[in-house]
């Protein structure tokens, strides 16, 4: 409170100083810039085309500034491969790469999973759920480093601002936000300008004008923009942007079935081995890959506004949700099934909108995980040609009955039925009564 207090006072004192030479540079035509003048910022950084480019540009815009150049690992490959290096070369005064694959796996994609949340009916969320975690640990660098600012490379069109910022604000709200793209004096247009100002400062990047797909990669899955993906009446191009999965003309013709195992609605092991989850994710996305397992193809509805089209592989994910789909289907009653999957809809929403951190998200999460509980056993899933498809699971807390369900009468009063028919349809039929009594009068 005193820290507020000494602010307000020193505010106080400020504001007829700055109005006067708000008045004077008004009256010789300065343009003054609101953008706040940070003194050290985390950048997330991916050294991709916009986070590569934005380095140097910040230097530039804000003379002085010290730049950390904050980059996760999250099971991007190789894409990560000399980073250090290229970030202190593009600008950057630190760098911090931090191993979250783990993390990521357990406690964004896991509790994602259990959910069952699917945004638009077919997209598994690999971009969304990565980017609170990344702003989360940006907040703590940036209160390890003692920076005043946090920054992203994200557009102003695209649903990635929402999310960084949000988790910012949630988390941090008195650290600056730094996002160029938002900036009017920020020149790079377009991914072609940002390419001629990346070749102009020699910096290398993993584009060019004639191969401009935007890729988001990371343990979870990998997607693709730009090119011809942009025209929702064209094919992607497949052998050009498919990188973790095979395009199906490749995928083996024989099917391969493969063994999940679950406790408590988390995934815990594959075909009889026990994995950390950020190693099983990898292990199923081998496995799937291989098959074609998990491509999907969307156009989808961004938050601010506009449609948008992408492709999307997530091969182990596509697994792993078929598996926990058959597995729910055995252990968790049938009301409670159904009120589950109406909020897995508002789940995906949240996430997909950047609100990981919001109250909502994380009260259906405690519901979510009380229906899990019982979400433990083994699924199998047979792979062939892009099909993922779930042929059998058990379960110690199954809630199938074969001898319930089956054609035999034995033991079972077919009379209740007679009567739970009569008062189940009864609403129905008093509506049919009326509804024929007002047409004959």
């Amino acid at each position: 409170m005193r820290h507020v207090q000494v602010a307000l006072k020193s505010l106080r004192i400020e504001i007829p100083h700055a109005t006067r030479i708000l008045r004077r540079s008004t009256r010789i035509g300065v343009k003054l810039s609101t953008q706040p003048v940070p003194k050290k910022i985390v950048l997330a950084y991916s050294g991709g085309l916009d986070t590569s480019v934005i380095l140097p540009w910040l230097k530039e815009r804000y003379p002085g500034v010290k730049l950390v150049a904050f980059a996760c690992e999250l099971g991007q490959g190789d894409e990560l491969s000399g980073i250090e290096k290229k970030a202190y070369a593009s600008g950057a005064d630190e760098v911090i790469v931090a191993d979250l694959k783990k993390e990521f796996a357990e406690q964004y994609c896991f509790p994602m999973l259990r959910a069952h949340a699917i945004y638009e009916q077919d997209y598994l969320l690999g971009t969304s759920i990565a980017r609170p975690l990344i702003a989360a640990k940006q907040v703590e660098a940036a209160r390890a480093t003692g920076a005043d600012a946090v920054g992203h490379g994200a557009t102003g069109k695209g649903n990635d601002q929402v999310r960084f910022e949000l988790t910012y604000m949630a988390l941090a709200p008195d650290l600056k936000i730094i996002a160029p793209w938002k900036d009017p004096s920020f020149e790079l247009r377009d991914r072609e300008s940002a390419i001629d100002y990346a070749t102009k400062h020699n910096i290398p990047i993993p584009v060019s004008k004639k191969k401009i797909y935007s890729q988001d990669r990371n343990l979870w899955h990998i997607s693709h923009e730009g090119a011809e993906i942009e025209h929702p009446d064209s094919e992607p191009n497949w052998d050009a942007c498919l990188t973790m999965t095979s395009p199906l003309a490749k995928t083996p013709d024989e099917s391969e079935v493969v063994e999940v195992e679950f406790e408590k609605g988390n995934p815990i092991g594959v075909n009889g081995k026990h994995y950390a989850g950020d190693a099983l994710i990898a292990e199923l996305n081998k496995i799937g890959g291989k098959h074609g397992v998990g491509v999907a193809v969307l156009v989808e509805n961004r938050l601010v506004g506009m449609k948008s089209r992408g492709v999307y592989e997530t091969p182990g994910g596509t697994i792993l949700y078929e598996a926990h789909k058959a597995l729910e289907q055995l252990c968790i009653e049938r009301d409670t099934l159904h009120f589950k999957q109406q909020i897995a809809l508002k789940y995906a929403e949240l996430v997909y909108n950047g609100q990981w951190f919001h109250p909502l998200r994380e009260s259906l999460q405690t519901f979510i995980d009380h229906t899990n509980a019982t979400v433990t056993g083994v699924a199998r899933v047979r792979l062939f040609k892009g099909r993922a498809m779930a042929i059998g699971a058990k379960s110690p807390h199954t809630l199938y009955d074969p001898q319930l369900a089956s054609f035999s009468m034995e033991g079972y009063d077919v009379t209740a039925a007679r009567g739970f028919i009569d008062l189940f349809g009864l609403p129905m039929k008093v509506a049919q009564q009326a509804k024929r009594k007002t047409k004959r009068s």
